[in-house]
């Protein structure tokens, strides 16, 4: 009989360790997801926006205006003389712009941006642009002379992106 009460004993001690070591693991889950919450929370509050700032943080939510493709026709057409042979390159450019007041500036001096493109991209090295890193360095440098001529003419340089969406060398 005392066997029995032993083994009853040490069945209920066995129990109570399970439940004890469950509720502790329930315990830590537990302040481990109520701390991570407490940091995320702490991490995500904004830093309250003084008064001469309100205007500055209105604009930067303010959404984007829409893109606006401007494609350049017809295309630019460029000649090179590599290697004692006649080459030519025909691009043609699309214009990302955002601001309906840089597409009419765009239109309106259309000449002078074709005839920088012209200038830029004759300008070039045939060997250099018919690898990918030198015709992305042309679309950059594009980029920029057209932002220059818009900047100079109506204050703000507009253009965001310029694109080649077709180019052909031969």
């Amino acid at each position: 009989m005392a066997e029995e009460e032993n083994e009853a004993e040490g069945g209920g001690g066995g129990k109570k360790k399970l439940i004890i070591l469950i509720v502790i693991g329930m315990l830590l889950v537990g302040l481990s997801v109520g701390g991570t919450i407490f940091a995320l929370q702490m991490l995500a509050d904004p830093e309250p926006v003084a008064e001469g700032e309100e205007g500055e943080a209105e604009e930067a939510a303010a959404p984007k205006l829409p893109a606006v493709y401007f494609p350049l026709k017809p295309a630019i057409i460029v000649n090179f003389n590599a290697r004692g042979r006649q080459r030519y390159l025909q691009a043609e450019v699309t214009l990302k712009i955002r601001d309906p007041e840089v597409v009419a500036a765009v239109e309106l001096h259309m000449s002078m941006i074709r005839n920088a493109l012209v200038m830029l991209f004759s300008g070039q090295v045939y060997d250099e642009l018919q690898t990918p890193e030198g015709r992305e360095l042309m679309r950059q440098q594009a980029l920029e002379e057209i932002q220059r001529i818009v900047e100079s003419e109506i204050g703000k340089p507009g253009v965001e992106q310029v694109l080649f969406t077709n180019f052909v060398m031969q």
